[in-house]
Formats: C-alpha cells, sequence, structure tokens
C-alpha cells in the first residue's frame, strides 16, 4: 500500500492536484494523507476583540481546518468512490514545509502530489517558494501538478537525464509503477556536446535499462542542444503527459528549475512534473 500525502490549502489548485491523484493511483491500494497547515498571526491584545485572546483565535482556526477536511474527503468519496482508497486527515498548527519534515518522521511517505501554481505569463515565479523548498529537500518523491491540468493519464513520459546517478531499483520503482499501472513510453534524453558518455555514465546507463526492462522505454541522445531545448522540443513534437527528473544536487537540474522567472528558464512547464531525490552521492 502506498502511502501519499495530498496538502491542501483548500484552493481550485490543490483541489485539482488531488483528482490527479486519486485518478493516477485508481487501481493501486493507496492511503492518502489529507494534509492542511495553519498558522495564524496572532495580533496586539489591544486591537483583538473583547472576549478573544490568542488562544481562542487558534482553537477557532483548527476547528475551521478540520471542518474543511471533513468536507474534503466527502468531496472526494462521493466524486471518486474507490475502495482501494483509505484516507487520513491532518490539521496542524506549524507550516507546511516543517509539518512535512515532521510526518516523514512518523510516516515515511512514498509521494508528495501537490498543486502548483502554473506559469502564464513571462515575468511570474514557475513554483511558489513553498514547492521549491519541497522538492530541494523532500526524502520522498514530490508530484506537482500545474494549475487547472485537467487529468491524462501518463502514456508518454520525459525522462531527462545526465546518467551521473548509479540508479537503483527502489529509485526508479514509482518510475516503474506509473509506466506499467498506464501502459507508459518512457522517453529517456540525454544531451551531449560532443563528448562521448563517460564509462561511469555508460555503466549507469545499462543499469536503467535494466530496471525498465519490464516498460516500454527508448534512449535519445540530443547532440549540441540545451536541456531546455530538448525537452521543449519533445513536449512539441510528443504528447508529453508526465516528466520526470532525479534531483542527484550536483547536475543540471538545480540550474534548470531553481531559476526564478520563466524568462531564463526557457519554456513553460505545463505538464505534471515528478522530482525523484537521488538518495546518494553522484559519481
Amino acid at each position: 500500500m502506498k502511502n501519499i500525502l495530498l496538502p491542501t490549502d483548500f484552493s481550485d489548485n490543490s483541489w485539482n492536484a488531488i483528482q490527479y491523484a486519486v485518478q493516477l493511483f485508481k487501481d493501486e491500494k493507496c492511503n492518502f494523507f489529507i494534509m492542511n497547515t495553519y498558522t495564524p498571526m496572532i495580533y496586539d491584545v489591544e486591537y483583538m476583540t473583547p472576549g478573544v485572546d490568542g488562544f481562542n483565535l487558534i482553537d477557532v482556526v483548527r476547528k475551521t481546518s478540520e471542518e474543511g477536511l471533513d468536507k474534503l474527503q466527502q468531496k472526494i468519496e462521493n466524486q471518486f468512490k474507490n475502495p482501494n482508497h483509505t484516507y487520513r486527515k491532518i490539521a496542524s498548527f506549524n507550516t507546511l514545509i516543517n509539518e512535512i519534515e515532521e510526518l516523514h518522521e512518523k510516516y515515511v511517505m512514498d509521494l508528495i502530489l501537490m498543486g502548483t501554481k502554473g506559469a502564464t505569463g513571462l515575468t511570474e515565479i514557475l513554483f511558489g517558494s513553498n514547492t521549491v523548498h519541497i522538492i530541494k529537500n523532500a526524502k520522498c518523491p514530490v508530484l506537482a501538478i500545474p494549475s487547472n491540468y485537467a487529468f491524462k493519464a501518463p502514456k508518454e513520459v520525459l525522462f531527462p537525464s545526465d546518467y551521473e546517478v548509479s540508479f537503483n531499483e527502489k529509485q526508479v520503482k514509482l518510475i516503474v509503477d506509473i509506466g506499467l499501472s498506464n501502459s507508459s513510453r518512457i522517453n529517456i534524453i540525454n544531451t551531449t556536446y560532443g563528448d562521448d558518455l563517460s564509462k561511469n555514465q555508460i555503466e549507469n546507463k545499462q543499469k536503467l535499462d535494466k530496471i525498465l526492462k519490464n516498460v516500454t522505454h527508448l534512449f535519445y541522445s540530443v547532440s549540441n542542444q540545451s536541456v531546455t531545448g530538448a525537452i521543449s522540443e519533445f513536449q512539441l513534437k510528443m504528447q508529453i503527459n508526465l516528466l520526470v527528473m532525479i534531483n542527484n544536487k550536483h547536475s543540471f537540474f538545480e540550474n534548470l528549475f531553481f531559476k526564478s522567472t520563466i524568462s531564463q528558464i526557457g519554456f513553460h512547464l505545463n505538464v505534471p512534473f515528478l522530482v525523484i531525490p537521488s538518495g546518494e552521492k553522484t559519481n
């Protein structure tokens, strides 16, 4: 059974991500943790309404959070009734980032799935600061769903890699699971500038080929093109439904996705984006 964390702020954006989650894993046994965090600002006592103190305010906000989670669970179960799925609700007086870190100590999550506002203009930030922090530091994979992205089964998965990660089955398991459940094709692309792959890169590529043996997959080598350019071209040529990357901390990943604006990144990310922590040092 998969443990999947669904952070929510009760927005349309987070509801859209939840709909994606329950449809993507409709055929798998999952325990969904629906989580809402709240940190009400406590104002100076002299400005408070008579009879309301800081502790009462926290109680009010906690009650609102708990009632919101109750309604949300009912909504999910009404629209996506599924005997494979169970739900736990977490209302926490905490920041989202801290609660995720603390929660991981109690329950090992297989995936965090959350909405992120899609970029609609050249000057808008691609991800909110919370999403960026969680993607960079999470101990488990994170799947970010763009705002208003309607669920499509991930038949075509794009997996850029520099082959600097020594792949293992545990690390790639989620990709394999998604691929098998959706009859996906995994398109692995590597960009080069005329240099041959090193011995380590060749070995890592062979490991990946072996791990993906039960899933349809193809390897591509793209010459003299940036990673962003290669991704953009692939998205235009093929109907990519999911972008996957392994965050090995020292590769093109950080340079690519943590620039602040679309103009720096060079393309619009309009498909779900799965980031898997490497879990080990690179070669």
